[in-house]
């Protein structure tokens, strides 16, 4: 008898009012808007072995003559308790049969999947032995099957403003072009690939770069230049990359801005280790100078993502990685 959850529209923790495809394995990147629920009509129908109300048996026999309490609805209700106590007795009797000692035979084991798994808060089915959510030392994509080590002095928010996995720095300052704004010296974010076709990590690096420098020094979602925007940039590094047991590719650019040091900003993309292996991109900012993350963290935060239950090496669950 399989346990696992049958392929279906569930509803996505991570945005409200959507439902996301189960494809029986993992979650796809295909959504839908939640479909309003059915009304229910008239009092649910009782349950095997449960007593129906006297009034509410009249009423499903459509009426009987005598009246409310009178000699046809007890004769009704009567009739209908006795058919109950009949169909329990018989279904025992046969139950006591098919057992020789007593004891009911097994029956065969039913065809249909049965989901046993709950939601997580990042909308994926979770098993006994996924990783705690609430480990301070890993951040846990459900979605895309892996753990990424948190590096001491870092921390996973409970909410940010773009709505992706999210780990960063706890402290932070305000942002050199925007004094009403707090940035951070260092993050990483974790995001399935949803939104695109290519198939290909090399190509899909290449032009997720871009947008990652933009979203990290260039302009916040309402267009504010939080960093003074950027003025150029430079291709540090472009080439394949081995990730939680995965071919993917990574490339790497340091950043100029019009105010503040600039920095590092890193697009690596790789197959999902679970489902159809949807394409996953973990976007890297750190900023440059004396205060900004070493620029090897990069590195090892990369080797240290694994496939969720693989603890056997670092950067498996309740490991950590130094700053």
């Amino acid at each position: 008898m399989s346990n696992a959850t049958p392929p279906g529209w569930y509803p996505d923790a991570a945005i409200p009012g959507t439902e996301r495809w189960w494809d029986g394995a993992a979650w796809t990147a295909h959504t839908r808007p939640t479909a309003p629920a059915p009304q229910q009509f008239g009092p649910p129908a009782p349950q095997f072995g449960q007593p129906v109300p006297p009034d509410e048996a009249l009423a499903r026999t459509g009426g009987a003559s005598g009246g409310r309490g009178g000699p046809g609805a007890t004769r009704i209700v009567a009739l209908a308790v006795a058919g109950l106590v009949v169909v329990g007795a018989a279904v025992t009797g046969a139950l006591l049969l098919r057992g020789g000692d007593g004891t009911p035979e097994a029956g065969p084991a039913s065809s249909a999947p049965k989901p046993t798994t709950t939601a997580t808060a990042t909308g994926t089915p979770s098993s006994g032995g996924s990783p705690a959510e609430d480990d301070p030392k890993v951040l846990v994509d459900q979605l895309n099957g892996i753990t990424l080590p948190i590096p001491a002095g870092w921390e996973k928010p409970e909410r940010t403003v773009d709505k992706v996995l999210t780990m960063r720095t706890v402290d932070s300052y305000r942002c050199p072009g925007d004094s009403g704004r707090y940035c951070y010296h260092g993050t990483v974010t974790s995001r399935t690939a949803s939104a695109t076709d290519i198939t290909s990590a090399e190509e899909l690096a290449k032009q997720d770069i871009a947008a990652a420098a933009d979203a990290a020094y260039g302009k916040d979602l309402i267009g504010n230049r939080f960093h003074g925007g950027i003025t150029s940039h430079e291709e540090l590094a472009s080439e394949s990359v081995s990730v939680a047991g995965r071919t993917g590719h990574r490339v790497r650019w340091r950043v100029e801005t019009g105010k503040g040091p600039g920095g590092y900003v890193q697009s690596l993309v790789f197959p999902s280790t679970v489902g159809s292996e949807t394409l996953v991109i973990v976007r890297y900012a750190f900023d440059a100078g004396p205060d900004g993350p070493s620029l090897p963290l990069m590195d090892t935060i990369t080797k240290g993502i694994r496939p969720i239950g693989d603890s056997a090496t670092s950067g498996g669950v309740g490991s950590s990685v130094g700053p």
